[in-house]
């Protein structure tokens, strides 16, 4: 009878504050401040977007596209070309150990091989990207011997993506309902079998978006490239090794510096192109994890 007392005096008590003053100025106030920071957040991004456009559509022309750059002047083909190349061959590095990983983690992740691996892995997310670039031309532009490459800044950017890569990778393997292990093991699947025809169907989309999220931190990257990848002010020949690349963010890096009007209007053309391309890598991302929650 005591203890149905307690509990009847404690929920009135509970009671009582839900419809309090004072929990409804909490409530106004946490609301309030989440409205402000969101404002904010809004504003600084929007501010850039806008910034952004204005300066770099009216820069932008035939010759941006069709001409290399050509000192301070010219146009961006190099460098557009060079950003595309670079990122794509990080891709084609990262993706396939990145989702292995990924997959290894889900299954068999959970001994101590699994718990150092996720540690390892969010270490290398807090890593500054500088210090990849760093590891990067020890290693490879002159340990390997491979100097300013396209080789060597696709390596230092898979580097940069694995992490994303393996723990997206990992979480959307998890989300798959274990209903379907199981039935997949009862009519007689091996465990490769179940790997490449249930869970990375089923994970497929989650996977992409998280291989999209990581392809736009890669374009958006200076410094790796800054000590792998160099410059070049010619289009990519083909070789892989002992010649520069160019790319978009060393124009943006580079050219906004100096005190000419052709410096600057490439330099905004670049930024328009960088800013547009990790903006529809971005908004791509968010709609195809819409579409697969719905």
């Amino acid at each position: 009878m005591k203890e149905m007392t307690a509990r009847q005096h404690t929920q009135t008590k509970i009671k009582l504050f839900a419809i309090s003053p004072l929990r409804r100025m909490v409530d106004a106030l946490t609301w309030g401040l989440a409205a402000v920071s969101f404002a904010i957040l809004a504003f600084v991004l929007l501010h850039i977007l806008v910034y952004v456009f204005i300066k770099g559509l009216p820069a932008l022309n035939l010759k941006i596209f069709t001409e290399d750059t050509q000192g301070i002047a010219g146009g961006l083909r190099n460098a557009l070309l060079g950003s595309l190349v670079l990122s794509g061959f990080a891709l084609a590095i990262a993706v396939p150990i990145g989702v292995s990983a990924g997959v290894y983690l889900s299954e068999h992740g959970e001994g101590w091989i699994g718990k150092i691996s996720r540690f390892l892995s969010d270490v290398l997310v807090g890593v500054p990207s500088v210090v990849l670039g760093y590891f990067g031309y020890i290693t490879l532009v002159i340990g390997f011997g491979w100097k300013f490459s396209l080789l060597a800044g696709s390596i230092t950017l898979a580097i940069l993506m694995l992490p994303y890569i393996a723990r997206t990778s990992e979480m959307a393997l998890r989300a798959v309902p274990q209903s379907f292990r199981e039935a997949a093991y009862g009519l007689g699947c091996s465990e490769w079998r179940l790997i490449w025809q249930v869970l990375l169907p089923a994970a497929r989309i989650p996977i992409l978006t998280g291989v999209l999220m990581a392809l736009a931190i890669a374009l958006g990257e200076t410094a790796p490239l800054l000590y792998t990848a160099g410059w070049s002010n010619y289009l990519w020949t083909g070789h892989f090794t002992h010649e520069g690349v160019g790319y978009l963010t060393y124009v943006i890096w580079s050219f906004i510096g100096e005190p000419y009007e052709s410096a600057h209007q490439l330099a905004y053309a670049a930024a328009f192109l960088i800013t547009g391309m990790v903006l529809m890598i971005n908004i791509s991302a968010r709609l195809l994890l819409l579409t697969w929650r719905r």
